[in-house]
């Protein structure tokens, strides 16, 4: 058996420039992530040995290893795959200590879906560097045309040029879909609907209990997940969720729901974006509480128990979960140039839905419409936040940009690019 079998029909992901750099200078590479996002696919691109902890036919004698000898699951050629590594979380320190005593790049691969209940005794600074990945973007599954970089946006490009067929009812079924490698590649839309809503039901009924030992109820993680959904996009307190919860019958403690939602974190389920901090010209509160977001915007389809069909006639919710794609997108493109993704929101109703960040201190301002004819609203929004941040400190935001769906890239009279998500890549 190869490492390279399915390479045929891999879609390569951007989170293999980053394995392969990190392999060039690191004893061992961590890629985490949820379940079904194509970790081990992308992670056996890179190894040339691997030990599959989930293996049914030697679980049980890896977890005896694990507990008796673990140095013998670490055996093969370099780079060695420990696939979901979290099963046995004392494998952790092995690789730590056999990196101590073998001082050399590139050795080892870890994949995990799940951040252990049991914290490994040392924290692998310096040892193992981690790779966060997210479920597909569209330029990775191919539904984004790839005509607009980010990078050279950042880097001063003006003229943006590109076309996107794509329209609110495509979207709508991108949305749905989710960027799952599997549902990517069936060849069925109908087929492909159905893996968001099979990934849902097995985080419920089965990894929300595994993943810290707690047994949990199936029905009320799909409530918790539910009322998550709704408030999707939105600064959302966790006692207002808590509060919604009670408002429809549905008696829990805070501590329970706040174990259920540490759950879902724990399982990459759902990933808050931070709030952005910029210094600006006159005082104003900042809205501090992260916007709420699932790793993939067709979970939120998914637990609300909608289609595409039904999410076309609701715009509010489809406008809250493009919002929610495009910043799985733009998560996955700024992690190749090192920037990582907040949202903004302030008193006065001066807001970003996304704001990306490089580390040499470059930033751009993101806007997520439905559409093309709600461009100006979306710059207007931009401009006027543009205005307020005190640039001698900050320096002018590289560039800002109001994402849609679908049609003509271009860069607006005013300097606020208009962007199809279906024509952006990193």
């Amino acid at each position: 058996m190869s490492a390279k079998l399915n390479s045929n029909r891999y879609l390569p992901r951007f989170v293999d420039r980053l394995i392969e750099r990190k392999l060039g200078y690191i004893g061992a590479v961590e890629v985490r992530g949820p379940k079904w996002c194509g970790k081990t696919q992308s992670a056996l691109q890179h190894a040339s040995s691997w030990t599959m902890m989930q293996d049914p036919d030697k679980r049980q004698d890896y977890l005896l290893l694990a507990n008796t000898k673990p140095s013998v699951l670490l055996e093969g050629a370099a780079p060695h795959l420990i696939d979901e590594w979290q099963d046995a979380p004392q494998l952790w320190d092995a690789v730590r200590f056999a990196v101590d005593e073998c001082d050399e790049p590139g050795r080892f691969l870890l994949t995990g879906s799940a951040t252990p209940a049991s914290a490994p005794s040392h924290s692998g600074a310096g040892r193992i560097a981690s790779v966060d990945m997210s479920p597909m973007s569209l330029a990775e599954s191919r539904d984004s045309t790839a005509e607009v970089s980010l990078a050279a946006l950042f880097n001063g490009e003006t003229d943006c040029s590109g076309y996107s067929e794509c329209d609110v009812e495509e979207m709508a079924y991108l949305i749905c879909r989710g960027g799952w490698p599997r549902a990517v590649t069936l060849p069925d839309k109908e087929d492909s609907l159905e893996l968001a809503r099979d990934y849902l039901t097995t985080i419920a009924e089965q990894d929300i209990s595994r993943a810290d030992g707690v047994s949990r109820n199936p029905q009320y993680a799909r409530l918790i997940m539910q009322e998550y959904a709704r408030v999707v996009s939105s600064q959302a307190t966790q006692a207002s969720i808590n509060k919604d919860l009670k408002n429809r019958d549905i008696d829990l403690s805070r501590d329970t729901v706040n174990g259920y939602l540490a759950a879902l974190r724990r399982l990459y389920v759902i990933q808050e974006l931070s709030a952005w901090t910029p210094s600006l010209h006159a005082r104003s509160r900042i809205t501090k509480t992260p916007t709420r977001h699932f790793t993939c915007p067709s979970i939120a389809a998914a637990a609300l128990g909608i289609g595409p069909r039904a999410l076309l006639m609701d715009t509010s919710t489809m406008g809250l979960l493009f919002e929610s794609l495009c910043v799985r997108d733009l998560r996955v493109y700024a992690q190749v140039l090192g920037g990582e993704v907040f949202h903004y929101h302030d008193e006065s109703g001066r807001e970003a839905d996304a704001v990306v960040q490089l580390r040499d201190g470059r930033y751009a301002l993101f806007e997520a419409k439905l559409g093309s004819a709600f461009a100006d609203d979306g710059a207007k929004s931009l401009l006027a936040l543009k205005e307020k941040i005190d640039t001698t400190v900050m320096g002018e935001p590289a560039f800002c940009a109001v994402l849609t769906p679908g049609g003509y890239a271009m860069r607006r009279n005013d300097g606020v690019f208009v962007v199809p998500i279906t024509c952006l890549t990193a």
